[in-house]
């Protein structure tokens, strides 16, 4: 979708809020209006203009990837954003509430109240609005979270066959993130988790200097990043021959994964998508080991919408990425989760993660 597509849809949905204009200064939100990668500036946008305000260090990088945007150098201050909102006449402008910090918001509400010449613009708190642009991706988009996807599997499919006793858990999380780096990922898309043994029962165990050992399950969660967009994979190997107990939990994540990958149909919430997999947990009696949300949105970060979990009410539509990533976590005996990337198309889950899964 062309940045100037973007702003026809974002204009219509200012309209429908009742807003003259908006001020983006969420980094995710700024580039996928604008393609602008900077680390510093802001977008304002009304419904006659649409200008990138940065700084000296990016004006020629705007200039190049922004050609749908005026780009504006700023100097110490905020003179510019009264300049511009008496300029395009902006009454009531959104601001977006949940990325801007009181100070700075009270930064842009004294540059409104004292600038010379202005109309003194009421600033609006506003959430959600290019947020749902971003749920439905394009052709282009999922073509890049479709590489990103490729370089994770490609890494734990590398890596898992040589983790051995005596390593540690850094070691490998950081032999995965060579891996991805090799394969053209420009950062990891967040911090590797590598759960051996009991520290599989901590969802989110960040990777420390715990040995791993012959009889270990281990929970991995990994991701990469690329030209922007994230993948998010979980995958739950073991070390030695599988025992009972494992086999058992691993068998009833598995299928709770598989069963939700292959029920879930466009038009469904969040949450009847989680019951899916829940129910399955549950049943097997492990539904209090089950305590997060079966999946996210997935694009330029790595969690956005839509959400999929219990109380989750966002409708799935073709076009939306996300995950499905059922687990169970019994504490001091270790966790197993497994976690795919789908994306709905025709209706339906297609499988963006192709990363090999256990088979017994």
């Amino acid at each position: 979708m062309s940045s100037k597509v973007k702003l026809d849809k974002l204009r219509e949905k200012l309209e429908e809020e009742g807003l003259d204009g908006i001020l983006i200064s969420s980094p995710d939100n700024r580039r996928y209006m604008s393609g602008f990668t900077g680390s510093a500036g802001y977008l304002l946008i009304s419904k006659n203009e649409a200008v990138l305000a940065t700084d000296f260090r990016y004006i020629e990088q705007a200039g190049q990837q922004s050609p749908d945007y005026r780009v504006h150098r700023t100097a110490s201050g905020l003179d510019w954003f009264p300049e511009w909102t008496a300029e395009q006449g902006v009454k009531r402008i959104g601001f977006e509430k949940t990325e801007m910090t009181v100070s700075l918001h009270e930064s842009f509400a004294k540059a409104a109240a004292e600038g010379k010449g202005t109309n003194n613009p009421e600033l609006v708190g506003v959430s959600g609005i290019i947020e749902g642009l971003r749920l439905y991706k394009d052709a282009d988009e999922l073509k890049l979270l479709t590489r990103a996807v490729e370089i994770a599997d490609e890494a734990i499919d590398q890596v898992s066959p040589s983790i051995v006793p005596g390593m540690t858990e850094e070691a490998v999380a950081w032999e995965l993130e060579k891996a991805m780096r090799e394969r053209g990922a420009e950062m990891i898309s967040f911090d590797t988790i590598v759960g051996a043994g009991a520290n599989g029962a901590l969802p989110h165990h960040r990777a420390d200097e715990t040995v791993i050992k012959e009889g270990d399950a281990i929970v991995i969660d990994m991701g990469a990043k690329y030209q922007g967009y994230c993948s998010d994979l979980t995958r739950t190997i073991f070390i030695g021959t599988p025992d009972e107990k494992f086999r058992e939990i691993y068998d009833i994540v598995l299928q709770a994964q598989l069963e939700a990958e292959d029920k879930v149909t466009a038009g469904m919430t969040g949450e009847q998508c989680d019951a899916i997999s829940r129910d399955i947990i549950a049943e097997a009696g492990y539904g209090d080991d089950f305590g997060h949300s079966l999946g996210h949105g997935v694009g330029l970060a790595v969690h956005e919408f839509p959400r999929v979990g219990p109380r989750a009410d966002d409708v799935l539509q073709d076009g939306m990425v996300f995950t499905i990533e059922p687990g169970i976590y019994l504490s001091g005996w270790g966790g197993v989760r497994i976690e795919d990337m789908v994306v709905m198309e025709n209706g339906r889950a297609r499988v963006i993660s192709k990363a090999h899964k256990l088979e017994f």
